[in-house]
């Protein structure tokens, strides 16, 4: 045992009010920074490891020829004010000073003929515009138009304290925002939208309601589209100055001015333990650092098979990762982006974001397409900065299948270029089709794989979302919260964080690190505080820092 090891719990055992308890956190993604700011306020002495140069995970921006390609939020739960999800960005600074880009509708969806339907967040508007694209369909779409009335009208935001933990005057509150609403909530959660869709006779409203979201969610009731489309008509579902990588900048120096430490580059290989008790991590070199707790906020699999060799496991986590890890209907598949940089600035009239469903034809020339659509987003609406003055950014991805991806380039890296390639060549050319002479202003065109995504971030199969919502597994994420308080049985000094423990969302993602700090406090004898930062300064986007060139190599 180390002389540093030794110091560590010797003053556990004997450790003043005034001397902090020691806690290490095992990647910088938001679950990450969120546990490690939460940790900081309840007064424990943390140090982060992060495996890559930057802090926030798949919550990232990468850089080419002075453009900003922001990989991550389409938008963000909680840039309004009054809710709880709105209160945990503050308290962790993640919209300090900035300005947030509310739209009047959430999503377009273009069918091969070229008719469209946008999905406003305005009910009123929404059913007029419904009922005159297809009078015949009066019923559904008044139906759901009235459900969205209702969810306006809710304000549910569990983000703040696990239920095992809340206090009477918690739970009676939450309460008191279910009761009145149950009944919708209810028959809103177990009505597949998919079933919902059967009832029109139109087949472009039949085809695009899944995609109010950009793609099909496939396994999701008619809550969530309702939750958030509420959301955004109270400017509660933003998207934030600086996008992706601002967001994470900010919980950074929201982190580091609490007084915790990043240290980048450096890989943890495993959990170092002693006598079933997470003691520090090894990082790779042989580099060992000790605490009185260890969290991990990084890929799941990683943790329990990687970190921790295996030894460790719950029911829980077992299910997740061996029996439902295969199937396909509970975990988000890799995700395809193409960003195109343009030299010319964006058609004022054009739709921030239109999902286009693709042909047969077009489906088939898009390598590695899942769901026969595209989704193509103006970044240059989103936000300033992702693009010099009079240009602009343009985002496009679909769904794809990372075994293929990852087969090819573990076995061909000129095939799996060359297959990136097309995928580049598809989007010039399907820009060009849909906005004639767009093809002259391009100037680069990037293209990121679902192993690129892996590579540079870590994550399992490039699934930057994780475990699907209203799932079995949502079940199994809720009692590995709420049961097993996010630790593993027979293991102590340890604690789960991030999207893979906590769900499959920023906001999620953030109140896993929430919940953990809270838990861990109580293992650490602290009191749990957070409070708003409070930061007034204004954004600007040159708090991003230096942002990285993803692959040497790119597409032209």
């Amino acid at each position: 045992m180390s002389r540093e090891h030794r110091t560590v719990w010797e003053r556990r055992a004997s450790r003043t009010a005034d001397e902090p308890p020691r806690v290490i956190v095992v990647g910088a993604g938001i679950g990450g920074l969120s546990t490690g700011c939460y940790a900081q306020m309840s007064g424990a002495e943390t140090r982060i490891f992060e495996r890559h140069v930057l802090p926030g995970g798949c919550c990232t921006a990468w850089s080419r020829q002075d453009y900003v390609f922001d990989y991550c939020i389409e938008w963000l739960t909680g840039t309004g004010r009054g809710n709880d999800a709105a209160r945990l960005w503050r308290e962790l600074g993640a919209l300090d000073g900035k300005t947030v880009a509310n739209f009047e509708m959430f999503n377009t969806v273009t069918d091969e003929t070229g008719r469209s339907v946008t999905f406003y967040n305005d009910p009123d508007r929404l059913e007029a515009h419904l009922l005159e694209l297809s009078p015949a369909d009066a019923r559904p779409i008044r139906a759901f138009c009235r459900d969205l009335r209702r969810f306006i009208g809710i304000n549910l935001y569990p983000f703040l304290t696990p239920p095992p933990l809340q206090s009477p005057r918690e739970k009676l509150r939450m309460l008191r925002a279910v009761l009145p609403s149950f009944v919708t909530l209810w028959r809103t959660a177990v009505t597949r939208m998919e079933t919902f869709c059967d009832r029109f006779q139109d087949p472009l409203l039949r085809r695009a309601f899944p995609f109010i979201f950009f793609q099909d969610h496939e396994v999701f009731p008619l809550l969530p589209y309702l939750f958030n489309m509420a959301s955004a008509y109270h400017r509660n579902a933003g998207f934030p100055q600086g996008g992706s990588l601002g967001l994470a900048r900010s919980v950074e120096e929201r982190y580091l001015g609490l007084g915790g430490r990043i240290d980048y580059r450096a890989r943890v290989e495993r959990v170092l333990v002693e006598n079933d008790r997470a003691v520090g991590v090894e990082l790779r070199g042989g580099e060992r650092h000790y605490a009185e707790h260890v969290v991990s906020a990084c890929d799941g699999a990683t943790t329990l098979q990687g970190l921790l060799g295996g030894r460790y496991a719950s029911p829980r986590t077992d299910k997740l990762f061996t029996e439902m890890a295969e199937e396909p209907d509970l975990l988000y598949p890799g995700v395809v982006s193409a960003f195109v940089g343009l030299k010319d600035e964006l058609d004022p009239a054009a739709r921030h974001s239109t999902t286009y469903l693709l042909s047969e034809a077009d489906s088939k020339a898009l390598p590695g397409c899942m769901q026969n659509s595209l989704v193509v987003q103006l970044r240059s609406r989103y936000s300033d900065g992702f693009a010099p003055p009079g240009k602009s950014v343009i985002h496009c991805t679909y769904f794809s299948d990372y075994a293929s991806w990852k087969l090819l380039r573990r076995t061909d890296r000129k095939a799996y270029w060359a297959r990136k390639q097309e995928v580049a060549d598809f989007v010039r050319g399907f820009l060009e089709r849909h906005h004639p002479g767009i093809g002259e202003a391009i100037e680069v065109v990037d293209v990121a794989s679902p192993t690129t995504t892996e590579r540079y971030t870590g994550v399992r199969g490039g699934s930057i979302l994780g475990w699907k919502s209203f799932t079995p597994a949502d079940d199994v994420i809720t009692g590995l919260i709420n049961k097993d308080r996010l630790r593993l049985p027979g293991l102590d000094g340890f604690t789960l964080a991030g999207q893979w423990f906590g769900g499959g969302s920023l906001i999620r993602a953030a109140a896993s690190g929430r919940f953990a700090a809270q838990y861990l406090c109580r293992d650490l004898g602290l009191e749990f505080r957070a409070w708003e930062s409070g930061g007034t300064e204004p954004w600007h986007p040159g708090k991003l820092g230096r942002l990285p060139q993803l692959e040497k190599r790119r597409v032209k």
